[in-house]
């Protein structure tokens, strides 16, 4: 009987062990960094962070129309994002008429409905973000339903950091922080 417990302790210390603990690695502070092969952005790409925020075509990206639901049956680019401050979830005043403008496009397109993306710059932790995420979507929703947008109309998702340039500079981190207005069909 002694024998069993020497080699059930035996056998717990060897699981954890091997299981060992993971450590989160650390995001390096942005200024200590350099991205691309000539630093400071990767300036020998061609491509300065503006061109790509405001020319679709610099980034190899597409444009859509205002009919084109993808294959999920989503638009994208319809309306316009509502961007945030560093860290807050509060809208400004300035990101409150893209929010009037969604509900007149909800007015004039009942069959439509609205998915709210929230998103935020690299900085933080993975789940920090996702949860400055939700905090923004939903604040988003709550003003819309305060401009009587039926809540039932509104769906809300969490990117958090996912599809941040990770070690990107002030301006396109700017752009990161916001919600997609991700218009639905029913």
């Amino acid at each position: 009987m002694k024998s069993a417990s020497k080699h059930f302790v035996l056998l717990l210390s060897a699981v954890a062990l091997l299981a060992g603990c993971s450590k989160k690695p650390m995001r390096p502070d942005p200024s200590a960094t350099l991205i691309g092969p000539q630093g400071a952005g990767g300036a020998g790409n061609g491509l300065n962070p503006t061109d790509v925020a405001t020319n679709p075509d610099a980034a190899g990206l597409q444009s859509r129309g205002a009919g084109d639901f993808d294959a999920n049956g989503q638009l994208r680019g319809a309306l316009e994002p509502v961007y945030f401050d560093f860290n807050l979830s509060s809208l400004k005043a300035s990101e409150r008429p893209k929010l009037a403008a969604a509900k007149e496009y909800l007015a004039k397109n009942p069959q439509y409905r609205l998915l709210l993306e929230g998103h935020c710059d690299w900085r933080g932790t993975s789940e920090y973000n996702l949860g400055l995420g939700d905090r923004r979507a939903n604040e988003t929703k709550k003003y819309l339903t305060t401009l009587g947008v039926d809540a039932s109309k509104l769906e809300t998702l969490s990117k958090g950091s996912e599809e941040a340039q990770k070690g990107a500079d002030a301006a396109t981190m700017e752009k990161d922080r916001r919600v997609d207005l991700v218009v639905l069909k029913q």
